[in-house]
């Protein structure tokens, strides 16, 4: 699957009841995303770290990746600083990474790809 298949995806309600994905599946779905995000050791999310050339733009992304949050129902942790914002996703209903996690990490893929401003 490409990461354009996958960010034309919309994710699907998740409130447990299902396992989380098998290494096999996330290692497959990790090559449609930006070499980026990283596996967390545990397995149990994806992680990628942005760069940008001063608040008001990392502010942008971050309200950006908040409104892919809310269309998709599916919400990351962020951690903001200046100039700097890291995106954890992971399915909390399930305690690990669902397909969802890797649609919406597309998503962000394809918000930044080629953004102006971008470290």
């Amino acid at each position: 699957m490409s990461a354009a298949d996958l960010s034309t995806r919309r994710c699907q309600p998740c409130e447990g009841g299902v396992p989380p994905l098998e290494p096999a599946a996330i290692a497959r779905l990790m090559q449609s995303l930006h070499p980026d995000w990283r596996l967390a050791a545990d397995g149990k999310s994806i992680r990628r770290e942005f760069a940008f050339s001063g608040y008001n733009r990392t502010i942008g992304f971050v309200n950006a990746v908040a409104w892919i949050a809310g269309t998709e129902g599916h919400h990351p942790d962020l951690e903001v600083g200046y100039g700097r914002c890291a995106v954890t996703w992971w399915t909390h209903a399930i305690g690990g990474l669902s397909e969802n996690d890797f649609i919406c990490a597309a998503k962000v893929d394809r918000l930044v790809d080629g953004a102006p401003g971008q470290a």
